[in-house]
């Protein structure tokens, strides 16, 4: 075992150290950049077009006092032409206040950032805003000119009092399960783009004889290993430089920075650290699977087209695995979580949904012990249908006999 792990690490070494001291390593990790720049520029293109995505605010007030705000609105709105808006929604006075403001901040029918009460003597504002942001600035201006409208130039500014409030439980498990989709997501994209990197090298590799040669030194097992273990080593570092710079860009774009991020249940370096192992048992599994398929063709045409049916079935385990967002305990949930191809994805998504931590420790010994399974029978069937070495299986010798 001990031969065959250090035979592996060289073969790793040798990998790595090909890939990553290249030129085209640049490209690769500046590949992510050209997608995000198209992203951009429609983003930015389509930003004015939807006026259902700006923020809105619940105003609790009369008719009359809703009409001169909605007035001093409009001024402001056409003073700053171009420029993102607060919205306003009229929402009838109830009985209970208390209970009103709470039932608007977590419906989810019709979403408010925050609610307005008070009318125009005593504004108060409570929700997810900041007494200096943006939104409550835009509102804190409009009540200040329809109070001077209303009751003339000399009348007393009145300050707008803020009440910056926590998120509720169904804004939290709402936006937990944003984390998980978009988790699921990166990681099955990450997982198809990087693992059929494989295939390309282990053609390149047999075309020049250069795996016979290694077969011939040590075993194919270990050099399957090693080919996964070099290029998840490479994986990781692209998409630790890819995660670097995200994180830049969002903390310089985004109003709050990375606190703007939803947080998953198990906290932010919990769930990296989740997504990083995750990522490693998923492109070990389905790398597992390519390779033995690369070992069964010789050109480029025969990898795309042995791969497909590899790749389409991916799509299905996804499609699988996001039926269990939303009920990681239910049936779904729990026969995704236990189907080893599926599994990294159900268990970062239940990551990000659920605070306990015992069940990715079962979990990933699990989808380690699937590794083992697929890299060896990966190795046995190249050895055997490839190199034409090896004893036959047990039931073909019994058929011969």
């Amino acid at each position: 075992m001990n031969e065959l792990l250090r035979a592996a690490l060289v073969i790793a070494r040798r990998d790595f150290a090909a890939t990553v001291f290249s030129k085209s390593f640049l490209l690769f990790l500046l590949a992510p950049l050209f997608p995000v720049m198209i992203g951009l520029i429609f983003g930015g293109l389509t930003m004015t077009a939807g006026r259902g995505d700006l923020p809105t605010v619940a105003v609790v007030a009369g008719e009359q006092d809703f009409a001169a705000l909605a007035a001093a609105h409009e001024r402001a709105q056409s003073a700053f032409r171009g420029a993102p808006m607060v919205q306003l929604r009229r929402v009838e006075p109830a009985p209970d206040p208390d209970s009103l403001r709470r039932r608007l901040l977590v419906s989810e029918d019709r979403p408010v950032i925050a609610v307005l009460e008070g009318g125009l003597a005593h504004p108060r504002l409570t929700g997810g805003v900041r007494p200096d942001g943006s939104a409550a600035g835009q509102l804190a201006l409009m009540i200040d000119h329809a109070r001077r409208t209303a009751a003339g130039p000399d009348a007393q500014a009145i300050p707008l009092v803020v009440s910056h409030t926590g998120r509720s439980s169904a804004v939290v498990a709402s936006q937990r399960t944003l984390t998980a989709r978009a988790g699921q997501a990166a990681l099955f994209v990450l997982t198809i783009l990087l693992a059929t990197m494989l295939l390309s090298q282990l053609i390149e590799e047999k075309s020049n004889k250069i795996i016979e040669v290694l077969a011939a030194a040590v075993p194919i097992g270990a050099i399957f290993l090693g080919k996964l273990l070099a290029m998840l080593t490479m994986s990781l570092l692209g998409i630790a430089v890819w995660v670097a710079a995200g994180a830049a860009a969002v903390a310089l774009i985004a109003e709050q920075g990375l606190a703007s991020l939803p947080p998953p249940a198990v906290g932010w370096p919990v769930f990296l650290s989740m997504a990083v192992v995750y990522f490693a048992m998923s492109y070990l599994l389905l790398g597992a699977i390519f390779l033995g398929v690369g070992g069964h063709a010789s050109t480029a045409r025969e990898v795309q087209t042995l791969s497909m049916p590899v790749t389409m079935a991916q799509i299905l385990v996804f499609a699988f695995a996001s039926l269990a967002i939303g009920d990681p305990d239910g049936a779904i949930g729990l026969g995704a979580a236990i189907f080893p191809l599926s599994s990294p994805y159900v268990m970062l998504a239940r990551g990000a949904e659920l605070p306990q931590l015992w069940p990715h420790l079962a979990a990933i010994a699990w989808q380690l012990a699937w590794v083992a399974i697929f890299l060896a029978t990966a190795a046995r069937l190249f050895r055997r249908s490839v190199l034409k070495s090896g004893a036959p299986p047990r039931w073909r010798r019994r058929a011969r006999a």
